[in-house]
């Protein structure tokens, strides 16, 4: 992977042609850490590699006398001034610089002075003698690594403690760049103190141990020499980066839980409240009929098929909520949406589905290979004294039994849920499955619709199911009613509202263009009490090409546009209908010598005053909520598309665009390519990463 790499000398002469870098804001959170926690599970050379090439120019310019000789000469002059300048003996800290040749780097030496003092235990305002100057002098030239990295550190550790600080490490920076001349490093010595405290300091302390900055100096040092060295200084520079609650097998267990309860608390709330739920009900019902008197017909049998009876009425009533999509979409604006996940409806009605395909065929089971072999064979006085008053003491048969109102309402119910539930898996709704002719209808998007509908007369049938029971008497005891009454009000409504909007929201169809990929764009005139935003979809309906289904699309127009428009790529027998249905009304021109098709476009004016083409008639239902419309939340968007699944950012991209034309704030071409930064509220940044099997030109999502 590409990465930005910075160049940081220490010292040394020339100038830096280093790039303007914005400061870092250093904000520990469990995104950082997670990404600490990624980089360590990078292969070491890898690790290696990156900071050898932004800090090697460091070490090298890791001396302090470049512009003094470090010969013999360099000494005897050096004695000289000290001769000169020296009282009683000693030299005075504020003439060191200029006794050791670096009088225009007066502050830098000064540090260099006491962090050679602090580690000899002398005292900076007592000065030294020659000799110690000479020790001073001798280690100031040694160009041994070792002996320049021994006093970088004492620099930095300006109390002896063998901790580092942000600041402490800034402070060096500085002084370094100060020394030689360097105006651009002095500049960011903030953002260079916060990278190297972002990467050896993953436990967000505040400090760097002494060990660590040696670890990363001497692993840098340590990748010109042989492999063997290499592969050590990796593996230690390697510990040295992990956090320290990630270094055990335990540890890292550990806080990748709370990494994930951190992240899908929302999720787990609403799930582990729905499954209490259930089973408070599933025991609730198993215990009640341990205790009634058919238990001792048909024992726990009856138990566990009550108790998935119960847990079936829950669901089929909560199952409707997710999918209320009016609903859902008023509540993402609440404050209820900073506990709640309606962007996972879809993944919540799947689950709720899922136990209820396991509830049917735990209460169907229950019954037909235990229940009722034991009732039909229970001995006849038994029955009588137990169960008689519930079969007007007419013991029943296993075929009267099937054929009573429960049964066949039962069977009809399994058959007509097994039918929608295998249409809506993954395989079939995606046409992933091939079958033959002429049972290929039974794959796709319009089979997965039209068996969802057939639902309606599954909860008919549950609700005449639960009325003519055998072993409860009493009406308000038949409670499945009770349990669907609001959920189903509550999908009435919305029902109700999409046939009231396909009257109200009178749309004309006033522009339609075929791309490249078979994309259909179709630009709408937009009703007065339409509103959304970006990132939300509708759903459309044809009549032409079916009166019945409605289906959704992300809206590619912006808030502020005033049109409507969707993209539409050629998917299934609808789609393909549908944009051959706009390929005759724009008089397509096509010509069978070429290989791909030519992009046609027609307008209408939408008065009708010059009427030039004929579109067919359509009708939309919404906006609905979508995850991608809270974007305004967020300061850095990354947008990532494939294929036609860019459509709603198309969106957010025009209104962001939008905002800036309206604040006259519009980019350079070459911001543009690295990102649009925008001054209203909502995001500093956005980047778009679009990736399509063809050559789709963004023109046709631009239009």
């Amino acid at each position: 992977m590409a990465g930005d790499y910075v160049d940081v000398p220490l010292g040394g002469g020339g100038q830096s042609t280093l790039p303007p870098v914005a400061p870092l804001k250093k904000q520990p959170s469990r995104l950082a850490s997670g990404m600490k926690r990624l980089a360590s599970m990078v292969p070491d050379t890898m690790k290696l590699k990156r900071t050898h090439s932004s800090a090697q120019p460091a070490l090298r310019g890791l001396r302090f006398l470049d512009k003094t000789s470090a010969g013999k000469d360099g000494w005897k002059n050096v004695e000289k001034r000290f001769d000169e300048m020296s009282a009683d003996g000693r030299l005075p800290q504020e003439s060191f610089a200029k006794c050791i040749g670096m009088a225009d780097s007066k502050e830098f030496a000064s540090e260099v002075f006491v962090a050679l003092a602090r580690r000899r235990s002398i005292k900076p305002e007592d000065g030294i003698t020659k000799e110690q100057l000479k020790e001073f002098w001798e280690e100031l030239t040694d160009q041994n690594f070792d002996s320049r990295l021994r006093i970088f550190f004492d620099m930095c550790d300006k109390n002896g403690d063998g901790q580092l600080t942000e600041d402490e490490v800034k402070e060096v920076i500085v002084l370094s760049a100060a020394a030689n001349k360097l105006a651009k490093l002095k500049s960011h010595a903030a953002t260079y103190a916060s990278l190297i405290m972002e990467e050896l300091d993953p436990d967000h302390r505040g400090y760097i141990e002494i060990w660590q900055l040696e670890t990363l100096l001497r692993g840098m040092v340590t990748a010109q020499g042989p492999p063997e060295k290499v592969k050590l200084a990796s593996a230690s520079l390697a510990r040295t980066m992990v956090p320290s609650s990630h270094r055990s097998p335990m540890q890292r267990r550990f806080n990748k839980t709370v990494d994930f309860i951190h992240e899908n608390w929302k999720r787990i709330w609403v799930l582990s409240l729905w499954a209490i739920l259930n089973i408070a009900l599933f025991m609730y019902k198993f215990v009640q009929y341990s205790r009634r008197d058919a238990f001792q017909v048909m024992g726990y049998c009856v138990c566990i098929a009550k108790g998935a009876a119960e847990t079936l009425k829950l669901n089929m009533a909560v199952i409707l909520l997710p999918v209320c999509r009016n609903t859902l979409t008023r509540l993402r604006s609440t404050a209820l949406s900073k506990v709640v996940p309606f962007d996972d409806n879809i993944n919540f009605h799947k689950v709720i589905a899922l136990t209820i395909a396991i509830g049917a065929a735990t209460h169907t089971l229950a019954h037909v290979t235990c229940d009722f072999p034991r009732l039909v064979s229970c001995p006849r006085d038994k029955f009588e004294a137990t169960l008689g008053p519930y079969f007007n003491y007419v013991q029943p048969t296993y075929s009267s039994l099937v054929a009573s109102t429960p049964g066949w309402t039962g069977i009809l119910m399994i058959l007509i849920m097994s039918f929608s539930f295998t249409l809506a898996t993954h395989s079939f709704r995606r046409s992933v499955v091939k079958l033959p002719s002429p049972l290929h209808h039974l794959a796709g998007f319009n089979a997965f619709w039209y068996a969802h509908h057939l639902l309606v007369i599954a909860y008919i049938l549950l609700v005449l199911h639960s009325y003519f029971i055998f072993l409860t008497k009493q009406w308000y005891n038949r409670t499945t009613w009770m349990f669907l009454a609001v959920p189903v009000l509550f999908y009435s409504c919305e029902r109700t509202i999409r046939r009231v909007r396909e009257s109200s929201y009178g749309v004309t169809v006033i522009k339609a263009a075929i791309y490249p990929g078979n994309v259909l764009s179709i630009h709408m005139n937009k009703p007065s009490s339409f509103k959304y935003k970006s990132g939300m979809y509708m759903f459309v309906k044809c009549p032409d090409v079916s009166p019945f289904e409605w289906h959704p699309f992300s809206i590619t127009s912006a808030p502020g546009d005033d049109y409507l428009s969707v993209h539409i790529r050629t998917l299934g027998d609808w789609t393909t209908e549908l944009r051959n249905l706009f390929g005759k009304a724009c008089e397509a021109q096509v010509s069978s010598k070429k290989a791909t098709l030519a992009r046609l476009e027609t307008t209408i004016i939408a008065d009708g005053l010059k009427e030039e083409t004929c579109f067919p008639k359509v009708f939309i239902d919404g906006p609905f909520g979508a995850p991608a419309q809270n974007y305004k939340k967020y300061d850095i968007l990354l947008l990532i598309g494939l294929g036609i699944g860019a459509t709603p950012f198309i969106s957010i991209l025009k209104d962001l665009l939008n905002n800036i034309k309206s604040n006259g704030d519009v980019q350079s071409t070459h911001d543009a390519e690295l990102g649009c930064t925008f001054k209203s509220n909502g995001p500093g940044r956005a980047y778009f990463y679009w990736v399509t099997r063809e050559q789709v030109p963004l023109n046709g999502l631009k239009a």
